[in-house]
């Protein structure tokens, strides 16, 4: 389930996406020790670079916790790779959650979900493990999400929507009431789901079409 522990985290990546969650982070007042990368970098926050992954099982996993910062364009497998391979060694991921989300108390949050500015998830809906709901974006009732997912900026799925694991859903993409979207299927950005889409598709256009 979702961890709002506060206790100090340690940030894996520092590109864009990476770069959005740590202002979540400052902004309530998480204590951020560093971040890893494959090579140094500079952070535009000041925050120290700690080396590649592997500097992170220096750490107790009992005393801190991890946020992924590698977001997604497309259908990826890397941060489930990179979730699994952590949560083996027994570390939590701490969940990102903006102060300006709207969530139902009645929505229910997995482990190490990221919800972005804007973003609105209502009654009964369910984020699985390491899913981003990105900017913006409108999670309506009784949907389920999978694990690693990644809902882009605007996106809008109606009431009792199921998407399954590793789906990416592009940015501005209506999928309406009661489709199901399979696992590993790329919903192309700006598009139309009326209809249920099958795993391992790519889906795009006005109505949306599998290609």
């Amino acid at each position: 389930m979702i961890s709002l522990t506060n206790k100090p985290v340690i940030l894996i990546g520092n590109g864009g996406h990476a770069s959005v969650l740590t202002e979540i982070l400052l902004l309530k007042n998480y204590s951020v020790i560093g971040f890893t990368a494959p090579e140094h970098q500079d952070n535009l926050y000041g925050i120290p670079y700690l080396g590649t992954d592997d500097e992170i099982e220096k750490y107790d996993n009992e005393e801190i916790e991890l946020v992924l910062g590698i977001g997604s364009v497309n259908v990826s497998s890397i941060r489930e790779k990179l979730f699994n391979q952590f949560k083996d060694k027994g570390y939590t991921f701490s969940s990102v959650i903006h102060q300006n989300a709207i969530i139902s108390t009645y929505a229910i949050l997995n482990e190490g979900v990221q919800i972005m500015a804007g973003a609105v998830i209502e009654a009964f809906a369910e984020i699985a493990d390491n899913t981003i709901i990105n900017t913006s974006s409108s999670i309506n009732h009784d949907c389920r999400i999978g694990k690693h997912c990644h809902i882009s900026p605007g996106a809008t799925l109606s009431g009792n929507v199921t998407v399954g694991d590793l789906t990416h859903i592009g940015t501005g993409s209506t999928i309406i009431q009661n489709v199901q979207i399979g696992s590993r299927v790329l919903i192309g950005a700006g598009s139309l789901v009326l209809q249920n889409i099958k795993d391992y598709s790519k889906a795009f256009g006005v109505p949306a079409k599998e290609v």
